[in-house]
């Protein structure tokens, strides 16, 4: 990878994965693009932002033109708990997006990242230790656009040598950009809430639902470890499992409560994300990362608890 462009960088992974990759390939060389203005200020202070529309596909080309972009990460989506409440939307964008990644990429040679997501799995799928090819019939609309994401770049790769590379995120815990409308948010909105006046959180997920989590420096090692691996090495590309800890809300809460005795948790169920986390898989086998492109994971949920609570006080002063 020399000219790297990313699309939806003002969102969850984007806002950090840009200056990851600035780090690695130099601020001249990432280019990041978002629909939102606020965003595209953020991305030109760090270095180069553009307004893009990713479904426009003549002003998306312009941009591979104008850069000559050889690497496109395709990070544009509508999550999961969002989508079911605007699914022709959700449809739209996020195999707009991807469609016409795919199809620059054939025309001016570039990779292409898209994430795909533990939402590609449904109800039928094995939920412990989710094999790497299984069945894969999600009951939602952002995990249909996976499942279709992932065959479709597939597809672009057997039938037009477009180098399409993927990985299956768990849910992600940041302490970048708040989370966007996911099942797994609550990892990420615990601890803003629990640093709060109150100290109290109330959950929308059942206290037993057990989702595959990852924290982001891990997520994106993933990315770019996968990006620069050797080609001949792959036998899947899209997608791969990747796991890293798999825990339950009452178990994240007990850990918080260890280090803040006063915090207090009840839960509210939303009866769509209660759903939603009851089909997704309790943990991945990940072992085809691990063997095709070397994937090892380097955090903990004890790990992560700590890290969390120090940067979001951190952030809760300023």
């Amino acid at each position: 990878m020399k000219r790297i462009l990313v699309v939806g960088a003002g969102g969850q992974i984007g806002t950090e994965l840009v200056p990851h990759l600035q780090k690695l390939y130099g601020k001249d060389n990432v280019i990041g693009a978002d629909l939102k203005d606020l965003q595209v200020e953020k991305l030109r202070e760090g270095g180069i932002g553009e307004k893009l529309d990713a479904t426009d596909a003549n002003a998306f080309a312009d941009l591979v033109k104008k850069y000559k972009v050889d690497s496109i990460f395709n990070l544009v989506a509508l999550l999961s708990a969002t989508g079911e409440k605007m699914p022709e939307l959700a449809w739209k964008l996020n195999m707009g997006a991807l469609l016409n990644s795919l199809n620059i990429a054939k025309e001016f040679k570039c990779s292409v990242f898209t994430p795909s997501s533990i939402g590609a799995f449904g109800s039928s799928t094995p939920h412990y230790k989710t094999p790497q090819d299984t069945v894969m019939r999600p009951n939602t609309i952002y995990g249909v656009c996976k499942v279709a994401g992932e065959l479709l770049s597939d597809y672009y790769f057997t039938r037009f040598g477009v180098d399409t590379r993927s990985v299956r995120f768990p849910g992600i815990i940041s302490n970048g950009a708040q989370p966007g409308g996911g099942t797994t948010d609550y990892a990420v909105e615990v601890f803003y809430e629990i640093i709060k006046d109150g100290h109290h959180y109330t959950c929308e997920v059942p206290q037993d639902s057990y989702m595959d989590m990852m924290y982001m420096p891990d997520a994106l090692k993933a990315v770019t470890d996968l990006m620069e691996a050797d080609p001949a090495r792959l036998i899947h590309r899209n997608s791969f499992n990747i796991a890293s800890m798999s825990f339950c809300p009452k178990e994240l809460f007990e850990a918080i409560k260890k280090r803040i005795p006063d915090a207090s948790f009840d839960y509210d169920i939303d009866p769509v994300k209660a759903a939603i986390s009851a089909s997704w898989p309790d943990i991945m086998d990940d072992s085809c990362a691990r063997e095709e492109w070397g994937w090892k994971p380097e955090w903990g949920m004890e790990a992560v608890v700590d890290d969390m609570l120090a940067a979001v006080r951190k952030k809760s002063v300023k």
